[in-house]
Formats: C-alpha cells, structure tokens, sequence
C-alpha cells in the first residue's frame, strides 16, 4: 500500500478564465427587475441552458442601494440562468451578496496583462464589450482606454467537423470558426471573429466576441435560436423573416441593430 507522502493527490488547484452572461442591474427594485425578466424571456423557455452568470451591481454602487440578491436569485433560475458571483457593488452591496451564496467576481473579465494583447492599435478610444453576452435588463457597455499592443502572430481558424449536440460549447479564441456539422438547439459556437457553419445552425451563435462589431456570422441553414454581434443580439422572439428561415443567410451588425440577409449566389 503506497504511503500518504506518496499518493496521487485526490484533486489540482488550476487556474482558469470564464466567460460570463452579465446581468447589469439599473435598478434595485426587485419587481422591476423580475418583470422585466418574464417580458423579456418568458416566452423563450429555451433561450438559456442553465448559464452561469455574474450580477453586475456598478450603476448602483454610489447610491449604496439595497438590493434583494437572495430574493433574484430563484427567479434567474427560472429562466434557466445560474447566478454564482456578483461585481462592482459597494461593501454592503456585496457583503449581501455573500450572505447570499454569490462569490464576488473581479469587475474585468480578463486580467490587465492580457488586455492588451487583445486588441491592435487604435488611434482612438474603443469600446470593448466585456461579457459575451448582455441581457438586455440593461443596454450600457463599458469604454475602455486599451493600451496600443504590439502586433502577434495570426490566430489559426479552427475548424470543427463533428455535430455539436445541445449542452456544448465552442470558443475559438481570437480568430473565426468554421462548423461542417449541425449546430443543434442549446449548443453554442462562439468566436472573436467570423462564424461560419456549413449547416443548419439552430443554436446560439456568438461572434465578434470581444467587441469585433465587422465580425458576421454565416449559415447554409439559418435557424439560430440566438446570433449576437459584440454583443448586440437577436433571439427567437423576434421570427427571422421568411426569406432567411431555414436558407443560407448572414448576420451582420450595422450601428447598434443587427440585420439578417440572405446569401446571394
């Protein structure tokens, strides 16, 4: 029998990075809050898969407001969004909001060491879409100044050939993803650039992920239960017109509005 000092130990500490819905509160009202969930989402039961999520309390931090986090909690549940952290509140907001069982996140997605390298050199101020995707209880975006980065090597496109099943997700990573396969309802492709899906894409697709607002997304089947562009976003309660449904189309971003095209041979 081998020793305690020489057994494989049960479990690894590693570091890891997430990325999150974010769900930016305007308000501290929990009626508003919830309402204006069940509006939004009610009628999209299957527009989340038990997400995780971090509540972003910054627009209400200098009023100090109390906001019942334990009480929204079970209603984001309901949609089937899965709460485990909460940022940018004052120290009660989140001393609630680990009495509550919320973890507190840092207020950036990413640290500041790799920001940089994130995004090429811009003459001016640009506007960098933290999170993936924003549910629209809120609409505000942060601007940050980016630090001028030093120009890297292209990121290769990846490819995936295999039909992406409901409960996974993709995420190329500084480049464009192609998909060969089926994208079925409650899988998830996502890319910091271009998405391409050579089939019918009846999931989430997510592109421009770090705030590309040039990045498209094209399909041979266009079925997307969600397509989002830098993170403005177009779900199943808004019908995809009859010329696009099921047709090869594309998504593309104009302004703050998102337009689906069919693909011209």
């Amino acid at each position: 029998m081998p020793s305690a000092s020489s057994a494989k130990p049960a479990f690894d500490l590693k570091s890891t990075a997430w990325t999150l819905t974010a769900l930016r509160l305007q308000t501290a009202s929990l009626a508003e809050v919830v309402a204006d969930l069940d509006a939004r989402f009610g009628d999209s039961p299957g527009l989340f898969d038990n997400d995780p999520m971090v509540i972003d309390l910054s627009l209400l931090r200098e009023a100090d407001e109390t906001v019942d986090l334990a009480g929204l909690v079970p209603h984001l549940k309901r949609h089937h969004l899965m709460p485990i952290a909460v940022q940018g509140g004052s120290p009660a907001q989140m001393a609630a909001a680990l009495a509550a069982g919320l973890a507190e996140a840092p207020d950036g997605s990413a640290p500041a060491s790799t920001r940089a390298n994130e995004l090429a050199p811009a003459p001016r101020e640009v506007e960098v879409r933290e999170v993936i995707r924003e549910v629209e209880v809120v609409r505000e975006v942060e601007v940050v100044r980016e630090v001028p980065a030093v120009a890297t090597a292209a990121v290769p496109t990846m490819v995936i050939d295999k039909p992406l099943r409901s409960g996974q997700r993709v995420y190329a990573r500084g480049g464009d993803l192609v998909v060969l396969a089926v994208v079925s309802f409650g899988a998830e492709v996502i890319a910091d650039g271009n998405i391409h899906v050579y089939a019918p894409l009846r999931g989430r697709a997510i592109a421009g992920a770090r705030g590309n607002t040039d990045a498209r997304i094209f399909s041979t089947c266009m079925e997307a239960q969600l397509v989002s562009i830098a993170g403005i976003y177009r779900t199943t309660e808004t019908p995809l017109p009859a010329n696009v449904l099921g047709q090869p189309a594309q998504v593309r971003l104009e302004g703050e509005k998102l337009f689906v095209e069919p693909l011209k041979a």
